[in-house]
């Protein structure tokens, strides 16, 4: 199962940044990961994702230019920076990983359904 580092942390500020840390131990070389938020009473939503082999991320539309989805091959983790947090980006947060034809075009990379492992989640509040 995955295994997300640390928290959320204490409630931040609109403007402010976040960092996100999560071990994914599948036995595989080639597989995607991804980072999902799902907010109070929301569907959990894709936020971004990539290929552990490296290549073009998926970034959703809302997220995009403040957000940053990095993998490190060697440890198996799995990385989020965010910057320029907004209110809404408030809600649980959860580490994903699925088979590498979630990243195959035309294909719904950014929906939850396509992935088989998931981390416990962890709180993130963006309030003034």
């Amino acid at each position: 199962q995955l295994q997300l580092v640390g928290s959320g942390g204490a409630p931040g500020p609109p403007g402010g940044s976040l960092g996100l840390s999560c071990s994914v131990p599948w036995p595989r070389v080639d597989y995607s990961v991804a980072w999902f938020r799902q907010g109070s009473g929301q569907e959990r939503e894709g936020g971004a994702s990539v290929s552990t082999r490296g290549g073009l991320d998926h970034i959703d539309d809302s997220v995009k230019g403040r957000c940053i989805i990095s993998y490190e091959n060697t440890n198996k983790m799995l990385y989020l920076q965010m910057n320029m947090l907004k209110p809404e980006d408030s809600g649980m947060y959860y580490c994903a990983a699925g088979p590498p034809s979630i990243q195959a075009p035309g294909v719904r990379t950014l929906d939850s359904q396509m992935y088989k492992d998931w981390g416990q989640g962890t709180q993130v509040t963006v309030s003034s």
